[in-house]
């Protein structure tokens, strides 16, 4: 069997963060340049003018305690907090977000050439009409993969949680079986039920 592909979802808002990194970059490469002509004996005074690091360092060696003011405070705490939650947010972006790809459903060699195959979504489409046909159930969502399938369903209604849960997974199993489809292991979950009706689940 072919192992499972993975794929990545990938948010647009990414690109703003690559930005970021490569100005971020781009300021430590030319820093670095600038250490490197003070180290081949450079004029400090060129270099200077070219980059400014000296005139940034006397205006901050030369603070003193009045400088830093109510206002200056206020400044620098909303920037810092602005800079937090952009990055914040950039970071998140850029965490993986990784998922199973879906495979075809192999029919076997069903014709004298080729092979015959199912889109997962009408596995999934068949099993979720057959688990709707159980009066209590309220919603199915039908996932393949893996070779499985397992149907997620919420009830409309109290009722006999197990024995419909049983009841469910046999029409979903019947219904893959009355569209010629490869017996496939079925897995029935509970996710909700009417939060409207008075009685309590069996």
């Amino acid at each position: 069997m072919m192992r499972q592909r993975i794929h990545a979802r990938t948010s647009s808002i990414v690109i703003v963060g690559r930005l970021v990194v490569a100005a971020l970059g781009l300021g430590l490469v030319w820093y670095g340049l600038m250490v490197a002509l003070l180290a081949f004996k450079a004029s400090p005074g060129l270099v200077n003018d070219i980059s400014g690091y000296r005139s940034v360092y006397d205006s901050l060696a030369g603070l003193e305690p009045a400088d830093i003011t109510s206002r200056v405070r206020l400044i620098a705490a909303l920037g810092g907090l602005g800079a937090f939650l952009m990055l914040g947010f950039l970071a998140w972006k850029h965490l993986p977000r990784p998922y199973l790809a879906r495979g075809d459903l192999e029919l076997g060699d069903l014709v004298e050439r080729g092979a015959s195959t199912v889109e997962p979504r009408a596995v999934e489409r068949a099993a979720e009409v057959a688990a709707r046909q159980d009066d209590a159930v309220d919603t199915a969502a039908g996932l393949y993969r893996d070779d499985a399938m397992s149907v997620n369903v919420s009830f409309k209604r109290s009722t006999d949680v197990a024995e419909t849960l049983r009841g469910v997974q046999q029409r979903v199993r019947e219904a893959l079986e009355r569209h010629e489809l490869p017996p496939l292991p079925v897995s029935v979950t509970l996710t909700g039920f009417d939060s409207n009706q008075r009685r309590e689940l069996n």
